[in-house]
């Protein structure tokens, strides 16, 4: 019997081709992901910051009782302020500052297609931030309720 305690060719090459294979494995599986992921996590957090100022302090009808009910005569008040006074807006939503300036798409829509749309069109190829928020919308006149989505995108 041998007790050097040499490791046999054999052994030795299967293993870093094994090892070469995981290492392998791991690189590639990687690589799968890569076109999904995104740099816009910034903009999403912004386009999250903005819906809550919105939704929830600018259109609100004020019920605690029932979150996300908006005033349907303060929501068609902010798209029209949107598109008269883009710069204000911009500004008093915090997104102009003294180093980056972002820009905004707002788009309101129910279950038959789009409401309403204000703000900047959107570009093509860049990292757009997008938060979607389901709102009640209240008409004071008549007291009926819709529910609608209200997408805001920032860039």
């Amino acid at each position: 019997m041998d007790d050097k305690g040499q490791i046999t060719i054999d052994y030795l090459i299967s293993i870093t081709i094994f090892l070469f294979a995981v290492v392998f494995v791991f690189n590639y599986t990687s690589g799968i992901f890569t076109p999904f992921q995104s740099s816009s996590d910034e903009v999403t957090l912004i386009a999250d910051r903005v819906s809550t100022k919105v939704v929830e302090k600018w259109i609100s009808e004020k019920d605690e009782a029932t979150p996300n009910l908006v005033n349907k005569t303060a929501t068609s008040n902010f798209f029209t302020e949107l598109n008269a006074n883009y710069d204000g807006t911009i500004d008093s939503l915090g997104m102009n500052g003294s180093y980056m300036r972002y820009d905004l798409n707002v788009t309101l829509q129910n279950n038959s297609g789009i409401m309403n749309s204000a703000g900047k069109n959107m570009p093509a190829g860049v990292n757009i931030g997008q938060t979607k928020r389901i709102i009640l919308s209240k008409d004071s006149a008549s007291g009926n309720d819709e529910v609608q989505i209200i997408s805001f995108r920032v860039w």
